[in-house]
């Protein structure tokens, strides 16, 4: 670290190379934090996690009771030891609660006034987050599994939705009604997620196998199918041509650059897609066990050098280093399946959302831990440089 602040100084190094290294340090050192505590609302399990972009300040989650519940990250107590406290929650009590479990929830990135949640009671809803009364209700046929709204987008205010239909849906805040829809897929959508960097840009995971790039503005709208085989299996062989996976496709995200597109299947397999090309990069991650049967909340770092794919993995949650494929950790804590996990990109840090109803913090390591049973008296001599250590010794201890 001192090396890199010399080299700043000395104009050698330019400032981000500093930021991203101190960055990629503390996700290294990512761990159960004991002194920070969400407090427990749910009464089930927790399907998913947003934090809004504007201030990396509140956060939503979304159980499988219904109940959405709003937290504030923020520490006014200035105390090591705090709980991040529920502002307020749309609970069973509320009139118009979602009436089964909620899948996704997602903060309006441009404004934390504003907040989306969808649900497998069929429904979309847009929420006033002052008045915690929805603004909107979009109905549709089928469950929804996931919705999106695009992080970049300025020319449109499109939601797009996976629901139990093979169709597509995409949902016009403007006005209010379901603009068009895009066809392709042949089961339910599982995951849709638009990219970071094309606001037209859309990608899609189905339990077809199949995920599917899309630009809304074309007729026919698909503009690739991935393929992990990148065209070069035969089309005689007993496996489907065109898949991403070889099981259903439940989780996509995108890498903050957008120029990257990770996947996830239940062939336990995670794969990496050059955005632009649709190229499979056949990084390696090995097994990445996914037992879920809906959609799976993953999430990637940004800042960091090299980049990381936080995801939930049994009752852990499995860190990979994205390009090349290195499983670094596994952080453990939850005492049962995790669902879903989201990054604070502002000071490194993870919330994850399990089965077993608790939402965990996972905080960078200001220091290196030190061992229970070390005395004193070692740690001095530990620390000790060793031009002041006393190197007399007597004959007995020559012996």
């Amino acid at each position: 670290m001192l090396g890199f602040l010399a080299a700043r100084q000395a104009g050698l190094e330019e400032p981000a190379r500093l930021r991203r290294a101190e960055a990629t340090r503390r996700v290294l050192s990512l761990d159960l934090n004991k002194d920070r505590d969400v407090e427990r609302i749910h009464g089930c399990g927790i399907n998913s996690l947003d934090i809004e972009p504007v201030e990396g300040r509140y956060m939503l989650s979304g159980g499988s009771d219904g109940v959405i519940v709003l937290y504030d990250l923020e520490n006014f107590s200035r105390k090591p030891c705090y709980t991040c406290k529920a502002i307020c929650s749309v609970g069973r009590s509320h009139p118009d609660v979602h009436k089964y479990s909620v899948e996704t929830v997602q903060w309006y990135p441009h404004d934390t006034g504003m907040f989306t949640s969808s649900s497998f009671d069929k429904t979309l809803k847009i929420w006033d987050t002052n008045t915690l009364q929805p603004a909107d209700v979009f109905h549709f046929d089928g469950t929804v599994y996931s919705h999106h709204m695009s992080p970049v987008a300025t020319k449109h205010c499109l939601i797009a939705v996976g629901t139990k239909s093979p169709k597509v849906q995409l949902c016009d805040l403007k006005s209010g009604s379901c603009s068009h829809i895009l066809q392709g897929h042949r089961q339910e959508v599982l995951a849709v997620s638009w990219s970071p960097r094309h606001e037209y840009i859309l990608a899609t995971g189905s339990a077809d196998g199949r995920a599917k790039l899309w630009d809304v503005r074309r007729a026919s709208g698909c503009l690739t199918t991935l393929d992990q085989h990148n065209g070069e299996k035969s089309r005689t062989s007993s496996e489907a041509v065109n898949t991403a996976h070889n099981g259903r496709v439940n989780g996509l995200c995108y890498t903050h650059d957008g120029l990257h597109l990770l996947t996830i299947g239940t062939d336990d397999r995670m794969r990496l897609w050059n955005s632009s090309t649709g190229e499979n990069t056949l990084v390696n991650y090995g097994k990445v066990c996914n037992e879920s049967r809906k959609g799976l909340k993953f999430t990637i770092s940004w800042g960091c050098n090299p980049e990381f794919a936080f995801v939930p993995y049994g009752s852990t949650i499995a860190v990979y280093t994205i390009f090349s494929g290195e499983l670094i950790t596994r952080l453990r804590g939850h005492y049962s399946t995790v669902d879903c996990c989201v990054f604070q990109p502002n000071f490194q840090e993870l919330y994850s959302g399990s089965k077993d109803c608790n939402i965990l913090a996972w905080i960078p390591a200001l220091r290196e831990p030190i061992p229970d049973d070390t005395s004193e008296k070692s740690l001095s001599q530990q620390h000790l440089n060793p031009a002041y250590e006393d190197a007399w010794s007597s004959s007995e201890d020559e012996g």
